[in-house]
């Protein structure tokens, strides 16, 4: 099998699909080829990563609902709309201390 030329979807470049990519895709079980150059990847999974909407759902903010924490009284946003028979915490109250130290 040989090197293989692609266009990429997003910027339209040439971008090679070498053999040892190709073998890497049918280890994997992969069935398609990449669509898009290694830089449009890159970006692509920076702003997933960054939290930002890609692909099918399109480009929006998460919608927030403000809530007060059920702990310790403050007032918090949640990407949930709270329901009053089930008590909500903010970020610091949501996980226990003992875990908040071992995750820094």
């Amino acid at each position: 099998m040989s090197d293989k030329t692609l266009t990429c979807r997003d910027c339209g470049a040439e971008f090679l699909f070498t053999e040892n990519e190709q073998a890497f895709y049918r280890e994997k079980g992969f069935q398609n080829e990449p669509q898009r150059c290694p830089n449009c990847r890159a970006a692509k999974k920076d702003r997933q990563r960054d939290g930002g909407r890609d692909g099918y759902g399109g480009g929006y903010a998460r919608q927030m609902y403000p809530a007060v924490c059920a702990q310790c009284g403050r007032q918090t946003e949640v990407p949930f709309r709270p329901s009053p028979d089930k008590p909500v915490y903010c970020k610091d109250c949501f996980q226990p201390k003992e875990r908040r130290r071992d995750r820094y």
